[in-house]
């Protein structure tokens, strides 16, 4: 857009549309941004239409951005509602204090508290905001009560609550389908083998891809390295993505490359991999409060190139290489009992494979068994313990990056077979189909996918010749790659975790 962006007071819309069709100055304010924005799209002016999207976007707040996305789309601005759903999920808890919560009709506090995305510490403060709903306007609303509830995931309450909140509320008690559901709930603590019969999105855990976190690249392998052989490291750094900065932590124990990372409650947790003789099965934990490591138990298997996850507050590892063979055996952590415990296993052997949480559930892309190298995907079902397909990939490749951000997943990068990959992908389970998006500036086998800030990073790698340092960052609002600032202490093969800024 040509001519400047001018934030005043007290010019009209029509005023302002006629100056910047004269000297192509643009005055955008409260009070006229609104209609400026009305205009521009009645009249085709992408410009103004886009600089009022980004006024708005750059002022959205937990009083203002329930109004803003509505208004979004009313005026099918994309990017904006786009910027204000993320936001509202980001800011939930503050949102949900605001008197555009409480004015919002049932339909969209409905949608509002059934979404994945929402930033919250427990779901308690989403049935509190629920209930704040509620009582706003308790006669017209109380009916609505049990259909609320239900899209609340009561299960994952503390059972304190459920006792001593939930079920004392008065509006809870005089409702027979909100006290079926506590029942459900307290059901779920007391008797974990009817766990798998309850409805799945009431025991899934809400995971917020938006906010901002610390991203930690642990172990991997020096400069000198090649693609077969090298030396690991342990070695670990911390990438602040705000401040686009990496700083030196205190090392592990263990020198550790194709290693496996998982973050619960706060710790950081470096787990199996090489040490450049042997497959380790070993694990340390990492607390960043004390930029300290402290050994915890070992897995049943010693496994590296595994795929690493977090869920329901239990460490997954899924498949490896065990210095003899790709695996498929799958195992749990409990960070409670410090025990690891067997599970079903994969369908296929899968070592180097793509690994992350999407919608709930495990998802497993690729890899290889040592013969061939997959492009097909499975994902697991914690309350079934079974294992399902899922639509492979458009390209077969191991040794790639694989994570969840926001409804899709995506996997970058990898290597199959032929050569080294910068091709990206992305998967959307309504479609139940992968398509292409932009591939990265950088070809990168052995390359770790991370979400933070609602971006993704895709951090170190292989390119055919030498270990990478570079970091990629993909911004899926332009479907764009950008370098940050490149690891200072580690060339290649890390694995990495990120830490939310919220619990450090």
């Amino acid at each position: 857009m040509k001519g400047s962006l001018l934030a005043c007071q007290g010019k009209s819309a029509l005023e302002a549309l006629i100056n910047f069709a004269y000297n192509g100055n643009l005055a955008i304010d409260q009070q006229n941004v609104q209609s400026l924005l009305m205009g521009a799209s009645f009249l085709q002016l992408q410009s103004i239409k886009d600089a009022c999207c980004t006024f708005l976007r750059e002022r959205l707040h937990p009083k203002n951005c329930l109004g803003v996305r509505q208004f979004a789309e009313t005026m099918m601005c994309a990017v904006l509602y786009d910027a204000a759903n993320s936001f509202i999920h980001q800011h939930f808890v503050e949102v949900s204090l605001s008197e555009e919560f409480l004015a919002l009709p049932l339909e969209d506090v409905l949608e509002l508290v059934s979404r994945d995305e929402l930033n919250v510490k427990s779901e308690e403060q989403v049935f509190e905001a629920a209930l704040a709903w509620v009582r706003y306007d308790r006669e017209q609303r109380g009916p609505c009560l049990p259909e609320l509830l239900s899209n609340i995931r009561l299960p994952l309450c503390r059972p304190q609550f459920l006792s001593d909140r939930v079920q004392q509320d008065d509006l809870v008690r005089c409702c027979h389908k909100c006290r079926d559901l506590v029942d459900e709930a307290k059901d779920y603590h007391l008797m974990p083998e009817r766990r798998p019969h309850l409805p799945a999105f009431r025991t899934r855990p809400r995971c917020c891809t938006s906010i901002a976190g610390l991203i930690y690249a642990v172990g991997g392998l020096n400069s000198a390295a090649n693609f077969y052989a090298g030396d690991s490291l342990n070695v670990v750094e911390v990438f602040d993505p705000i401040a686009n900065r990496w700083e030196k932590c205190h090392p592990m124990t263990t020198a550790r490359s194709r290693v496996g990372v998982a973050v619960v409650n706060g710790l950081l947790y470096a787990i199996g991999g090489y040490d450049g003789q042997l497959r380790l099965s070993t694990v340390e934990a990492y607390n960043p409060e004390t930029d300290t490591w402290t050994r915890v138990g070992s897995m049943n298997s010693k496994r590296s190139a595994m795929g690493t996850v977090v869920l329901d507050g239990q460490i997954y590892v899924c498949g490896g290489y065990d210095g003899n063979s790709s695996l498929n055996s799958v195992e749990t952590y409990s960070p409670e009992t410090d025990k690891w415990t067997v599970v079903t296993p994969m369908s296929s052997n899968r070592s180097a494979a793509g690994v992350t949480i999407f919608e709930g559930r495990i998802y497993v892309s690729g890899g290889h068994d040592g013969l061939q190298i997959f492009s097909t995907v499975e994902h697991y079902n914690h309350h079934t313990a079974t294992w399902h397909p899922a639509a492979s990939m458009l390209n077969k490749r191991c040794r790639h990056g694989a994570a969840s951000l926001g409804s899709k997943m995506f996997v970058c990068g990898g290597y199959d077979g032929s050569g080294f990959l910068s091709i990206a992908e992305m998967y959307s389970s309504v479609a139940d189909q992968w398509c292409l998006i932009v591939p990265m500036h950088t070809r990168r086998s052995r390359v770790s996918l991370v979400a933070s800030c609602g971006r993704l990073y895709a951090v170190g790698g292989y390119d055919g010749q030498s270990n990478l340092s570079s970091v990629e960052m993909y911004d899926p609002e332009t479907d764009r790659w950008t370098f940050m600032a490149p690891m200072a202490c580690h060339e290649g093969g890390v694995g990495v975790g990120c830490i939310p800024l919220l619990t450090i």
